[in-house]
Formats: structure tokens, sequence, C-alpha cells
């Protein structure tokens, strides 16, 4: 409910965020799946960026429906689940992204989801989320262990060292829609594309 209506220049203020990502692959992703997409309103600023074939994991039901029922996005695929067990292939995807997901992934299951972000993504693998120097857990909404920062690209450097760093920034709350995050894109070896 929190995530439902789009703002008023919401989507293209989250697309100027998304050209630096964009402008940093040296090859366009012909295919680009998010986990953990919510209602869709990072999708629909790629939209306007990429003639890509967009996809979409989510595990909560209502935001599902919600983003399947979205006239404003076209999505090849879509599918209600979580990313721990991705419906998709070995290197299927150009580009898999995560944008504020990683962070609520509990610990002991961010291996797992990294993994299988790894796997499916063919060349680029792209996350935005909070970060911390060493990991931390931040009390979310009132409750505990639903909030863990910490720096999301060395763990994806020490867990896959085949990744190549391409780009990073950070989205600052004061002038994106987003919540001070920092991002990471990396690239795959060139034997897995």
């Amino acid at each position: 409910e929190r995530n439902g209506p789009t703002a008023p220049g919401e989507i293209a203020a989250r697309a100027a965020c998304f050209r630096p990502v964009l402008a940093a692959c040296e090859t366009a992703p012909a295919s680009i799946l998010e986990v953990g997409a919510n209602v869709g309103k990072n999708l629909c600023a790629l939209a306007g960026l990429t003639d890509a074939a967009l996809h979409a994991v989510e595990p909560f039901s209502a935001a599902f429906d919600a983003l399947t029922r979205r006239s404003d996005l076209d999505l090849a695929r879509a599918t209600n689940c979580d990313g721990a067990d991705l419906p998709y292939g070995d290197g299927e995807i150009d580009m898999v992204f995560t944008s504020g997901v990683l962070i609520h992934v509990a610990p002991a299951d961010l291996p797992r989801v990294m993994g299988e972000i790894a796997r499916v993504a063919r060349r680029y693998v792209l996350c935005n989320e909070y970060f911390a120097k060493t990991p931390e857990e931040i009390p979310y909404r009132g409750s505990d262990g639903l909030l863990f920062k910490r720096d999301f690209g060395r763990a994806y450097l020490e867990g896959w060292p085949d990744l190549r760093p391409v780009a990073t920034g950070f989205m600052w709350s004061a002038t994106t829609p987003f919540d001070d995050t920092t991002w990471w894109l990396f690239e795959k070896p060139a034997d897995a594309w």
C-alpha cells in the first residue's frame, strides 16, 4: 500500500537515476529482470529508457497483483515468487537487479539470493541498496529482523570473485525518489556472455 500510488514525476525521476547505470553498460541489455519488483515503478522507468524485454519477480501477492495490472508496463514475464529460487535458466537474462530488496533478506539467506541473481544474469548484475561498512541490523517500522545494511558490493565480490566492478554511484534522497542508496554494477566474465 505504501508503494502503490505513483506520484507525479516519479517515473521520470527514477528514469534519471537509472540513466547512468545503463550508460555504464558497454552493450545495452536486451533483457532485464528486477528481483523484488514490488508494484513496478523501477521497471516503468526502465521501459522509457530501453527496448529490453522486462521481467519481474515479486513475492508479495498484493504487490504482484498491482504489478501485473499496470497498464503502463508491458512485461515479458512476471512471476510471484522470491529471489531464493528464480524461475530462469543459467545466464538467461542480460541484467538482473535489486533495488531496496537485499536489505530485507536475512543474512543467513543472503548468499542463496545473491547466488541466484548471479546465476541467472548473463552479463550484468546491479544492486541498489542501503550501505554500511560493516553489517548492521536496523529496526524497520518498529520491528527487528527485517532490515540489514552492509557493503553489498563487497559481498558480491567476495561471493562471486569473477564479477568485475563496472560502475558505482549514490542515489541521494534529497534529489531522487530513493532512500540514500548506493548502487553497484558488475559484469560477468566475457566467456559467460
